[in-house]
């Protein structure tokens, strides 16, 4: 009983992955329960079949103590084009930093 209790607070990611395409920055939603691992998948083209072929580097990552909450957080990050645009060009000005005024 103490065992099966267990399971249900086991720490949920919810991450979002960025990857500079052909001629537009693509970004990838999902969910695990380790984080690191589930970036090394992706990057080792044993991920999702839509991320194989890239090298992928995480935008965003969210923890959730069930994976209903964690499920659930996916689904609205999925549908939400704006926020991901934001964290695609925050990345793009880290990455490609402006040049100082002369």
């Amino acid at each position: 009983m103490f065992h099966d209790s267990l399971r249900f607070m086991e720490d949920c990611f919810v991450y979002v992955l960025g990857c500079a395409g052909r001629d537009r920055y693509l970004t990838y939603v999902g969910w695990t329960l380790d984080l690191d691992r589930r970036l090394a998948q992706h990057n080792a083209g044993t991920g999702a079949r839509s991320t194989r072929g890239r090298v992928w580097v995480l935008l965003h990552s969210e923890r959730f103590s069930s994976r209903s909450e964690a499920m659930s957080r996916e689904w609205h990050l999925k549908r939400d084009r704006a926020f991901r645009k934001r964290l695609v060009e925050a990345a793009t000005r880290i990455q490609a930093p402006q040049k100082p005024a002369k």
